[in-house]
């Protein structure tokens, strides 16, 4: 009634309107706009028929890619989407500024999905649990006692030598191998080896010199065939862990399936190597009793993380052995698998490899041999780690349940729903990184030249107060053996020949002249992360 009296322009500013709102009835958002939100239930999905879709991963093999099917997915439905498979229910984000919305709903008490197969092993087994099954005040409590001991600055000043020593004589070992198998004039020996088995050792050998305060031993010519077992356990349970989290375990444990068991079995073996060496290392430091502190009775020699807790006696020895074995577990592939692909990284990207160079050797010169001031005069290698981890994530998805009603991408997603942030795609997306495929370590760095990234978009050891408790002894790990190799005098890695599938990187020699020189080969079946 009342158009008689508008002009043109008027009449034409409500219709524009008028068809702007529909176009956001019919769900095309401008994103970040929120006058509007949507249903948890108008989220795009991947169908809504759980075991439907168990099937078709099972079908189409997406247990064994999965970052790729959330790839695909992302690509196909956007920047969130549900997904409903077999018994598990998610939505999947990758944006950091949903990121951002998701850590500021964790509250004080952050949860994340517990892995129920792993639980239910500890029920079944009599068991107690570490942090990483625990939520609420009990995770709190004991989250708190082991922070002080492998998070703190303090705590690092107290491993890092340990790690340093591991790192300087793996390089040793790897030399006196060229040394004895390789070819060539002496001082320009080559040789061939699959990098796969050494790293894994290296990896074992460093965790247990933090957590036990000794040495194993791996790196001698007849390494433990016990450490060995403990490596493919972990490598066992890591396997079958994927497909259990989408199936009903209980009733899998029911009828004795051969998934259940191996799982279990691999468990099992976990366990039983954990308790040996904390059983050892328990013995030695209770015979130090009545000499004052144990690191003090050590010879002022650090006693390991176990030494540390066992000394302040805040945590039972149950659960010290619960937390124990799983940073064992935990501290193997986390840091074997990533060497691995720096070295394939550098191999061929040579100009990055000589920038590292010539920053490591000019931190250690200005270090005065502290390997701690060494690796902060070195960002690079901080940047190789984030670089790497970015491209090939070990864990390829972050979740959180959210405490309270969050908005995502204008869908209301309602508390307690377990929000996962896919890592594999996140890293790979144009909408996060500039020239996401092309590996560029400087990209991390806050100073000239580099990007400044924002926040929330290095998240292979996860965010907040449940970040991995393990990752300061896992980034030094890596960092110190990356840098004693960039500080050798001749040594530089080369990829010499490179085949590259959608599945696995196969038969890929990386030449590292120095250690005399070596060639690692086989960057293969790492996690298909390529």
């Amino acid at each position: 009634q009342f158009v008689p009296v508008m002009c043109k322009s008027q009449i034409l500013i409500i219709i524009i309107i008028t068809l702007k709102g529909r176009k956001e009835a019919q769900g095309v958002r401008k994103r970040g706009a929120r006058a509007w939100v949507q249903s948890f239930e108008e989220i795009p999905h991947t169908g809504k028929y759980g075991w439907v879709n168990l099937m078709k991963f099972w079908r189409q093999g997406y247990f064994r890619q999965l970052h790729k099917h959330m790839e695909g997915t992302f690509n196909a439905l956007g920047p969130i989407y549900r997904e409903h498979v077999g018994t598990q229910k998610t939505v999947n984000i990758i944006l950091p500024s949903d990121i951002a919305e998701l850590f500021q709903s964790e509250g004080r008490l952050p949860q994340r999905m517990t892995l129920k197969p792993w639980a239910t092993h500890r029920e079944i087994r009599q068991h107690s649990k570490g942090i990483f099954l625990k939520n609420g005040e009990e995770w709190r409590s004991d989250r708190v006692l082991l922070n002080k001991e492998v998070l703190m600055s303090s705590a690092v000043q107290r491993f890092i030598p340990l790690l340093d020593e591991v790192a300087r004589d793996f390089c040793k070992m790897l030399q006196k191998k060229v040394e004895r198998e390789g070819i060539g004039q002496k001082g320009k020996r080559s040789l061939t080896v699959d990098p796969s088995p050494d790293l894994f050792r290296f990896a074992l050998e460093a965790i247990c010199n933090v957590l036990y305060g000794e040495r194993i031993g791996l790196f001698s010519s007849s390494p433990s065939l016990e450490s060995q077992k403990f490596i493919w356990a972990v490598e066992q349970m890591l396997a079958t862990t994927p497909p259990l989290l989408y199936l009903p375990h209980q009733l899998l444990l029911h009828i004795g399936a051969s998934l259940w068991t191996q799982h279990a079995t691999a468990w099992d073996n976990i366990f039983s190597h954990a308790d040996a060496r904390i059983q050892k290392c328990y013995r030695r430091l209770s015979s130090f009793q009545g000499q004052g502190s144990k690191a003090e009775a050590a010879g002022g020699q650090y006693p390991g993380v176990l030494g540390q807790l066992m000394e302040k006696g805040q945590l039972s020895l149950d659960l010290i052995k619960a937390n124990i074995t799983e940073l064992m577990a935990g501290g193997v592939d986390t840091t074997a698998v990533p060497l691995q692909f720096a070295f394939f990284e550098l191999g061929r990207n040579p100009e990055v490899q000589e920038k590292v160079r010539q920053q490591v050797r000019t931190s250690w010169a200005l270090a005065d041999g502290d390997p701690l001031v060494a690796l902060q005069g070195a960002p690079l290698l901080r940047g190789i780690i984030k670089e790497v981890l970015r491209l090939y994530p070990v864990g390829i998805t972050v979740n959180r349940m959210p405490v309270k009603d969050i908005i995502l991408q204008n869908y209301r997603v309602p508390a307690g729903t377990t929000v996962s942030v896919c890592l594999y795609p996140m890293g790979r997306s144009s909408d996060v990184f500039d020239d996401p495929m092309r590996f560029d370590p400087g990209r991390w760095s806050s100073g000239k030249g580099g990007q400044r990234i924002s926040g929330f978009r290095s998240l292979a050891f996860g965010f907040g107060a449940r970040q991995c408790v393990g990752r300061r002894i896992a980034e030094n790990e890596m960092q110190l053996l990356l840098m004693h190799v960039s500080d050798s005098r001749h040594e530089k890695v080369e990829t010499r020949r490179r085949i590259i599938s959608s599945t696995v990187i196969s038969n890929s020699p990386l030449q590292v002249k120095g250690l005399q020189s070596f060639t690692l080969v086989k960057v293969a079946d790492i996690n298909m992360l390529q």
